[in-house]
Parts: structure tokens; C-alpha cells; sequence
């Protein structure tokens, strides 16, 4: 017979978790989509086995600290999901669990370390790119950085691009269709700022007024995937209050890297039992990743064949490799390889195992530095056999470590694959 989580040890989340618990038949379909299983070969660190330690904890018969390791190396990437037969909600189980024993669960000084610095720095920009700069600064005196801190060093750039601005807001050219308002990120805006200019450019070349809200912050992703449930509502209901003001309306609320955009819509989770819920809700609703957005106007695209065609060529082999919480966690999948498509001279190619995470996941870089290595070489490794000399994707933190691995994989005299948000490629070939 099937145990009930206790909803007075479950908080505000208890009926959806527990739903998600009892809905685990143990079948095991979910192992061979797992990555940290496919790195680990371990049963606890499967769903299914993270599944029943997560409800022996919360039943009382097991510490959380014993799970916490195997809780811990878990990606939250929710490969999982499309894999069930029997349609576990695993994402309604994990993070709520996670905040839930936040407190309870002591970590070792190196990863509170690291979290703590994360936790400072990527969610401010202003923060983010001081602390950019000077681990830049002494990447080359590395030996001397503790070597907790050191995978923090390596994912960083040669050197940030210059400091960006946006403006508060951006007309439609031509007819206007529509009005949206546009997440800016964080780290996003410090190591790419590139990506939400080519974002302006293909929302507006498509007629859609786009507004950049100033008082808008961190989406709070980053904060509610390591259980920090606190600072991660307190994220969600600034921007809130930032995108939902009364003197604005929007037709959707636009985000470019699928982590953001998976974490607010996951805003009536984080916020759940609290007196904005159902304005937390209302907000959830609004969100939708780029593509989505974009591919709904498809047909006001004015596209040309890419720039970086040499003469003779016919088409160009563009990888599309998924980033997880964009097909796993929002479902969109097929939008952005169909606006890939669309484009003059592409051969697209899908990256082999693409439902087999990249390794980067949030933080999971900075707290897992080992398995998010292998897997990053793994991904790098079937990114290089499809032979394309671009690769395309929806997330900065999967563009970061395909770049990262990419350059550390490729051989010597080989040209690198060039790595691209696919709102960077559409807005190359644009035709203005």
C-alpha cells in the first residue's frame, strides 16, 4: 500500500509532490534518459531511486543529510519527464524538496563557498561583471585560487564584451502585431549582451513593440534549483511587481535562455500559499521562450541565406543541439529547428543523444565540476561529429559550456565550431 507524504513536513507544495511520488511505478524507463545515471551508474542517483529517498526523507525514516549527495548530483534537467510511461511530475517533487530541506541539510565548506559566491554575484549584473573581471584577471595565477573555486575560473571568457545598456523600450518596425515585454537576465547580459540586441532586432523586424522594464531583476532560476525557496520568492515577486504594474500590458513576457524562463513559470510553485498566488499564476502564464513567440509571426520573417555562405557553397550544416529546460521543461522543440528551417542554405542537423543534458544546468558547473566536465565532453564530442561548423541553441549556460568544451575538444589546426543563440543566427539573416 502506498504512503502519503505528510503534508504538515511538505509545506505548500505537499499535494503535487505527494502525486508525484505516488505516481513512480519504479518501471525504470527513466534510467537510460538520465545523464547523471549514464556518468554515475548508480541506482540512487536515478529518478526513480532519487524519487524514494526523497520520499524515505520526508516520511522520517532516513536524514536528509544521507540523501543530499545523491539529491545533490542531480541536474534538474527533467529528461525524466518525456521518458515516463506513467507521466511523473518530477519537477513538482525536486525543487519543493529542495527548499523544503534547505535548512536541515549542512554542506561541506567548499560547495557553501562556491553557492555563496553564486549566489552574490550571478544574479547582479553590476556584481556578476566585477567578479567576471577580476577571475579573468587571475585565471593565469589559477594554482593559487583554491581548487573549489577553480571551475568558476574556467567557464569564464577570454574577456567580457563591452558593457551594454538597453533601452527601456523598442518600436515595432512596420505594422505593429503585438506588444511584449522582454526579460533582460543577468550573467546574460554581462557574457552575451549580444544575444538580447539580436532578440530586439528579430521581435521588432517582426512587428512587435518590445518594452525592457528597468526595474525588472533575477528571474530567481538559480536561487529555487539549489532549494534556496526564500531568496528565490523574493526574486519572483519583484518581478512581479516589475512586469505586472498597472499602466502596463503585454501580449506575452519574453525570455531568451530556458532556464529564466522555465523558473518563472514556475512562479505559482515557488509562490504557492502566499497572498500573490494567483497573481504569481498570471504571471506564469505570460511566459513563452522567444521561439515560440517569434514562430507565431514566422511569416512576417524576411530571411536571406547566411552571411557566412563563401562563394560556391549551397548550404551551410547548422547543429541545433536542445537545451533542457527549454525541451524538457517548457516542451518547445520543434519552433526553433522550424525558424532554423525557414532560412535560405541551412542543412540542419540534430547533435546525437540531444536528450542528454550538456552538463551545465544552473550552477550544477560550479557545484558538480566533475560529472558537468564529462558531460560537457560528451556533448562537445557529438557536437564536433556532425561535422557542422555552427551550432545553435536557446540557453546562455548551454552556449557557455558548448563554447568552453568545444574549444577544449577540437583539434589543433581545426577551426572551432562557432557557437550561437538562435536569435543570433535568425538576426544574421535577417533581410533588412
Amino acid at each position: 500500500m502506498q504512503h502519503e507524504i505528510p503534508i504538515a513536513t511538505s509545506g505548500p507544495n505537499a499535494d503535487s509532490m505527494s502525486e508525484a511520488v505516488n505516481t513512480c511505478i519504479r518501471c525504470g524507463f527513466c534510467l537510460s534518459a538520465c545523464p547523471t545515471y549514464d556518468v554515475l551508474q548508480r541506482e540512487s542517483d536515478t529518478p526513480r531511486g532519487r524519487i524514494i529517498l526523497m520520499k524515505e526523507v520526508l516520511e522520517g525514516s532516513m536524514p536528509a543529510e544521507q540523501a543530499a549527495p545523491h539529491l545533490d548530483a542531480c541536474l534538474g534537467c527533467l529528461a525524466c519527464e518525456p521518458a515516463c510511461p506513467s507521466g511523473v511530475s518530477y519537477r513538482h517533487l525536486l525543487s519543493p524538496y529542495r527548499a523544503l530541506v534547505h535548512d536541515r541539510v549542512r554542506t561541506a565548506w567548499p560547495q557553501r563557498l562556491r553557492r555563496w559566491l553564486a549566489a552574490q554575484t550571478l544574479p547582479y549584473s553590476g556584481r556578476f561583471r566585477l567578479a567576471a573581471k577580476l577571475g579573468i584577471m587571475t585565471r593565469s595565477l589559477a594554482k593559487l585560487v583554491p581548487s573549489s573555486l577553480r571551475p568558476m575560473l574556467e567557464l569564464l571568457p577570454s574577456e567580457l564584451p563591452s558593457r551594454s545598456t538597453l533601452q527601456p523600450s523598442y518600436p515595432a518596425l512596420g505594422e505593429s502585431v503585438g506588444r511584449v515585454a522582454l526579460l533582460a537576465g543577468c550573467a546574460q547580459q554581462v557574457l552575451a549582451p549580444q544575444i538580447n540586441d539580436a532578440t530586439i532586432a528579430v521581435l521588432t523586424h517582426i512587428g512587435l513593440e518590445v518594452i525592457v522594464p528597468p526595474k525588472q531583476g533575477c528571474c530567481g532560476s538559480l536561487a529555487w534549483h539549489v532549494g534556496d525557496g526564500k531568496r528565490a520568492s523574493a526574486f519572483a515577486r519583484h518581478n512581479i511587481a516589475a512586469f505586472l504594474a498597472r499602466e502596463q500590458t503585454f501580449d506575452a513576457i519574453v525570455t531568451n535562455a530556458a532556464g529564466c524562463g522555465s523558473g518563472m513559470q514556475e512562479y505559482e510553485m515557488i509562490l504557492r500559499g502566499t497572498d500573490i498566488e494567483t497573481k504569481a499564476a498570471e504571471f506564469a502564464s505570460l511566459v513563452h521562450d522567444v521561439s515560440l513567440v517569434v514562430a507565431e509571426h514566422a511569416d512576417r520573417l524576411r530571411l536571406r541565406r547566411p552571411p557566412s555562405l563563401r562563394d560556391g557553397e549551397s548550404m551551410l550544416r547548422v547543429a541545433y543541439h536542445d537545451a533542457c529546460h527549454l525541451a524538457n521543461a517548457q516542451g518547445v522543440r520543434l519552433q526553433p529547428r522550424e525558424l532554423l528551417c525557414r532560412i535560405p542554405g541551412v542543412e540542419l542537423v540534430d547533435v546525437s543523444e540531444s536528450h542528454l543534458c550538456c552538463g551545465s544546468a544552473g550552477t550544477y558547473n560550479i557545484d558538480q565540476p566533475e560529472v558537468a566536465s564529462e558531460l560537457g565532453r560528451r556533448k562537445a564530442k557529438a557536437v564536433l561529429a556532425t561535422g557542422a561548423p555552427v551550432v545553435v541553441s536557446g540557453n546562455i549556460g548551454c552556449l557557455t559550456q558548448l563554447q568552453t568544451h568545444l574549444q577544449q575538444s577540437t583539434s589543433a589546426g581545426h577551426p572551432v565550431p562557432r557557437v550561437m543563440h538562435t536569435m543570433e543566427f535568425l538576426r544574421e539573416c535577417l533581410d533588412d
